[in-house]
């Protein structure tokens, strides 16, 4: 198979994803062109044990030493492991892990190097898709709304509607699928709306031993504590003019204003901060959308869900109700965003991330012959 990336024409891609909730490797194929989505191919996801997810706790929020690297080295490994049983793609978009965020301080923290994995698969790897954002002024995030615009084309949407990604933080994308480019100003707004299911998991980790709220079972008994949830709201983080961008353990002290609780209630008002933040980020919409899609674990929750569809005036539905894989998207968005760095298009621009300018972020790293 030729190492070169053809300038024109469809690609078959491969992205991968590791996210904020630290549950695993998302892997999907999706055939574009870097601009429209031409189909979707195989996916597979790779979970990580807890032994592994501890190393990646340990590295949350530091820059460098030991656990950074301990981590870096098990990102690679497991990508490796998971990005070898595909066959026949001509490109790898590897988001990495992220371990720090502050673009208005420090910058951005994505381990995992990009070269070692072209190496090791024989295939181009874009990867470092933050960083040049980060530099040119921009938040380095959310990086999924170009290919929600293109979702929203594909799925042959005609009004104003939202991506919601409820990982471990929740971030918003607003649609105008009426224009044309993504990167044309009113086409994309995007932002942080605040912690999502962060919070919750690391609650009942420390507190049960669980990964989660399976099915929200643990919410869905307890009683919101509203004097909590009014705390968290007055967060200066809501009134701020988006684009904006959080680190996972930005809001790290909910868990404070829950620790009295008890395990149900605790869980319910997490859950509750999670829908108020979506529901105070809505108001910065340039007009009502008519439709929010829900994407990322988010979505399996039911509380959650119906939290969502009492504090927003719209359709609240998980992405798959319009044919799309709400597990897979965000490892589908680096797919879709490697071809355009691939080929020297746009991945980020002001109504995305606040960068000055439009923004093709990325590294291009190819296999030594």
């Amino acid at each position: 198979m030729s190492r070169a990336i053809a300038k024109t024409g469809v690609i078959r891609a491969l992205g991968a994803m590791s996210g904020t909730s630290l549950d695993g490797v998302d892997a999907a194929v999706v055939e574009t062109d870097g601009q429209q989505i031409f189909g979707f191919g195989d996916s597979k996801f790779r979970a990580y044990s807890t032994d592994e997810q501890t190393v990646l706790r340990r590295a949350l929020g530091h820059w460098q030493g030991a656990e950074v690297t301990a981590a870096a080295r098990l990102i690679e490994e497991t990508h490796t492991e998971i990005l070898s049983e595909f066959d026949d793609v001509q490109v790898i978009g590897f988001h990495g892990q992220t371990l720090a965020h502050a673009p208005r301080l420090q910058g951005t923290l994505q381990v995992g190097d990009g070269g070692v994995l072209a190496g090791r698969l024989g295939k181009p790897v874009v990867w470092d898709f933050r960083s040049d954002d980060v530099a040119m002024g921009g938040e380095g995030a959310p990086l999924a709304p170009f290919f929600h615009f293109a979702c929203a084309k594909w799925i042959g949407a005609s009004d104003p509607l939202c991506f919601l990604n409820l990982g471990g933080v929740g971030n918003l994308t607003y649609v105008d699928p009426r224009f044309d480019q993504p990167e044309q100003p009113g086409a994309l707004l995007a932002f942080d709306t605040g912690p999502a299911n962060a919070p919750v998991n690391d609650l009942l980790q420390a507190r049960l031993g669980l990964p989660m709220d399976r099915d929200g079972a643990i919410a869905q008994s307890g009683t919101v504590e509203t004097g909590a949830l009014e705390l968290f709201l007055a967060e200066p983080y809501f009134s701020r003019v988006p684009p904006k961008s959080l680190d996972r353990n930005d809001f790290s002290e909910m868990i404070g204003l829950v620790g009295e609780l008890n395990n149900a209630d605790a869980a319910a008002t997490l859950t509750a901060m999670c829908a108020a933040g979506v529901a105070e980020g809505m108001q910065h919409c340039p007009t009502p959308p008519n439709r929010v899609l829900v994407t990322g674990g988010g979505r399996h929750n039911p509380v959650l869900m119906e939290m969502l569809r009492v504090s927003l005036d719209c359709q609240v539905d998980p992405v798959e109700t319009v044919g799309l894989d709400g597990d897979m998207l965000e490892a589908q968005a680096f797919a879709h965003l490697a071809v355009r760095v691939a080929r020297g298009m746009a991945t980020s621009c002001p109504g995305t991330t606040g960068v000055r300018a439009c923004v093709g972020g990325g590294t291009l790293s190819v296999p030594e012959d």
